[in-house]
């Protein structure tokens, strides 16, 4: 099947595992049933490829295995996890070798065990591949490449929501990603139970102190906005002290963010926010403080908090390619 037509046919629901033929064959409650296909439809679909061909590209052709193997020689491989871990970035899988398949034709087909946003023992089999040893062994790195580093990122954000539970605060990402990146780290922070902040400079317009000292303040710099788009984005500001926060607020704008402030300005802070206007604290947060930060309102707490290295410093799950001749049985 093209890889074009691959995000609409074949990805996997979440917690919805399904066979080589993307029938479905059993339902966990795993994740909210938000799928792969809906996330890189459009814009981000067309990311991930871009990213998928690049990878492909920097590897050049493999010519280890051409000189080694025929275009007619099979392989059997099933990609292990080396450690617990959260599996995401599996379907990314069959675009790889889709796209190896154009640059080196053969056959290939795939199967996944477990299911995307689903949790793996170390030693657990994520992907059973079969096909050209030429494609699989020239799709093997960049295969592993996604799935170890979306799992990763998966793995750290499951750990800041485990820390967050019994708060009612969300979990944010950044746009402190890895260039070419962005999409599919931001699919991975949704597999780990995270939310999306904005994925780019125009679904959310954010009034940073650049801009607020550029413009002469918060309500200046709010009103070219409202001025030069009709209709207006959602307009968050990023705020730094108290006097801030309260001309924020006046400005009626959809969220504020509290920018690293100390527990006692946060406090304060809070109490300065109406509940129609949505919170958002950054900076400073680990897995140690989350739960404190997530609590420190007396009158309300905050929506958000956005971590951002959920993506810059997520470190990358464990995953090997195990290579035979033969079928295991």
């Amino acid at each position: 099947m093209p890889a074009r037509r691959f995000f609409q046919a074949q990805a996997p629901v979440f917690g919805l595992r399904r066979n080589v033929r993307g029938r479905p064959l059993k339902r966990d409650a795993l994740m909210p049933l938000t799928s792969f296909a809906a996330f890189f439809s459009g814009e981000a679909g067309a990311h991930l490829m871009r990213a998928v061909k690049d990878a492909l590209a920097e590897d050049g052709p493999d010519l280890t295995s051409n000189a080694v193997f025929s275009p007619e020689d099979v392989l059997y491989a099933y990609i292990v996890a080396k450690q617990d871990t959260l599996l995401a970035g599996m379907p990314v899988a069959p675009i790889v070798l889709e796209e190896s398949a154009r640059l080196e034709p053969g056959a290939w087909s795939y199967s996944s065990p477990a299911g995307e946003g689903s949790f793996l023992r170390a030693g657990a089999t994520a992907l059973s591949l079969t096909g050209s040893a030429r494609i699989l062994l020239r799709a093997e790195r960049v295969i592993l490449n996604f799935i170890s580093h979306l799992s990763g990122i998966a793995n750290l954000t499951s750990a800041y929501v485990k820390a967050l539970e019994g708060t009612g605060v969300r979990l944010l990402d950044t746009r402190k990603t890895l260039p070419g990146m962005r999409y599919p780290e931001k699919y991975a922070v949704l597999v780990g139970g995270g939310c999306n902040h904005r994925k780019n400079l125009g679904e959310l317009l954010m009034l940073k102190d650049n801009h607020i000292d550029a413009a002469g303040g918060i309500t200046p710099a709010v009103a070219a906005l409202r001025t030069a788009y009709r209709p207006t984005p959602p307009i968050e500001v990023e705020c730094r002290t108290l006097n801030e926060v309260a001309e924020a607020v006046a400005c009626e704008v959809s969220r504020i963010m509290l920018d690293n402030m100390s527990p006692d300005m946060l406090r304060r802070a809070l109490e300065l926010v109406p509940a129609r206007v949505e919170v958002e604290i950054s900076g400073g947060v680990t897995l140690e403080n989350i739960a404190d930060i997530a609590r420190s309102g007396a009158t309300r707490n905050a929506d958000f908090i956005s971590v951002g290295r959920l993506t810059h410093s997520a470190p990358a799950a464990d995953f090997s390619m195990r290579v035979s001749s033969r079928r295991d049985n």
